[in-house]
């Protein structure tokens, strides 16, 4: 009786034990937050680093996942193993799901066609191209991978924006910024911006709020091992719905009623302050391509996200400011024909990104001299 009386204590003991540590780790991850875990990487030392960031709606058939830590997504990178000379002249582009490069491989990105197409040389400079490109649609989410590639010491960054990257109403629902809110804070605070500071919940930077976080940066690498022996990176279909060129009469936009897009109402800031705050970066602001539509009611709505009325006045208002707050910026929006578009109003053929790096190729060439 007594030895069972002694077992029954003893475990009990280490059940509080366990329970005890284990809480002590849970917590200790609380006091660990600020500190760069996802850097840790087999990306471009066991295997190489990715093209672009990784992002992925089927890993098992893309050997990538959407994931928000930040520092892994940068890890994950050839950028972060790239070790830059003095020979080298390093261009960054930033943007939406149309540079990251939906449906195309990565040798035919936007990124890829310019560095293979615009010679050897920039200035006497070997020119290497990074996608820095992201599938969401938000200025914000551009300023926080700019802010976190400023160590690799970039020359020129290519930022491509268009209407849906400014409104204000959905800077914080962009899931990258969302679930950032430390790194969300503090770019607020570094470039002075006009935004509400993200609330912080706590126990979602212990260990169980962090087990799904954890969990995605252990199978970013696995999958690592898969993107090296194949180099796949997303599903490539031609099996796709095309982008819609036939609307009904509608001429919404944002809640927006009376038809007046004003400058308020972008978030036109985050680009001026992310450019002024890194005067030794050269800058080249694009507005990217849209689809400009030739279906039914096309003369009410470009395409699918923009009536005409508010995207006209948005060239206007983008024009006028960046102009005036001595932005290099140039409009691409109507250079790429209707044909050119895949399964969405911003998405390029491989034809498209060619026209595309073809109108952008001369741009940098002018910085190099």
């Amino acid at each position: 009786m007594k030895n069972e009386i002694n077992d029954k204590v003893s475990i009990f003991r280490i059940v509080i034990k366990t329970v005890l540590i284990f809480l002590l780790i849970n917590f200790l991850f609380l006091l660990i937050r600020e500190i760069s875990y996802g850097s840790i990487s087999l990306y471009n030392s066991v295997f190489p680093g990715r093209e672009r960031l990784p992002f992925g709606e089927n890993p098992g058939e893309s050997f990538n996942l959407t994931l928000t830590n930040l520092d892994a997504m940068i890890a994950s990178h050839k950028l972060a193993g790239d070790k830059k000379t003095k020979n080298d002249f390093r261009i960054i582009i930033l943007g939406d799901s149309s540079i990251w490069g939906f449906l195309q491989k990565p040798e035919d990105t936007l990124a890829a066609i310019i560095e293979k197409n615009i010679g050897s040389k920039c200035a006497g400079k070997n020119v290497e191209v990074f996608n820095l490109g992201y599938p969401s649609l938000s200025v914000l989410k551009d300023l926080m991978i700019l802010d976190k590639v400023n160590d690799f010491d970039p020359d020129l960054v290519l930022w491509f924006v268009t209407l849906e990257s400014f409104p204000k109403t959905e800077l914080m629902t962009t899931p990258l910024v969302k679930n950032n809110p430390l790194e969300l804070n503090r770019i607020i605070e570094e470039y002075n911006l006009d935004l509400p500071t993200a609330s912080i919940d706590l126990l979602g930077f212990s260990l169980i709020g962090q087990k799904r976080n954890l969990a995605d940066l252990v199978r970013l690498q696995f999958y690592g091992a898969l993107w090296a022996g194949s180099g796949i990176d997303q599903v490539y279909s031609n099996d796709y719905p095309p982008a819609r060129r036939d609307f009904e009469e509608d001429y919404s936009y944002k809640n927006i009623n009376d038809r007046i897009l004003k400058s308020s109402d972008l978030s036109l800031e985050i680009v001026i302050r992310g450019i002024s705050k890194n005067p030794d970066i050269d800058f080249i602001l694009i507005n990217e391509p849209i689809l400009i539509s030739k279906g039914l009611n096309s003369e009410i709505r470009y395409n699918f996200y923009y009536p005409r009325w508010a995207y006209d006045q948005y060239r206007t208002i983008i024009d006028t400011v960046f102009k005036k707050n001595g932005i290099e910026y140039h409009d691409f929006w109507d250079l790429i024909p209707e044909t050119e578009f895949t399964n969405s109003a911003i998405h390029l053929s491989d034809t498209g990104e060619r026209l595309l790096a073809a109108e952008t190729i001369p741009l940098i060439k002018e910085h190099c001299d």
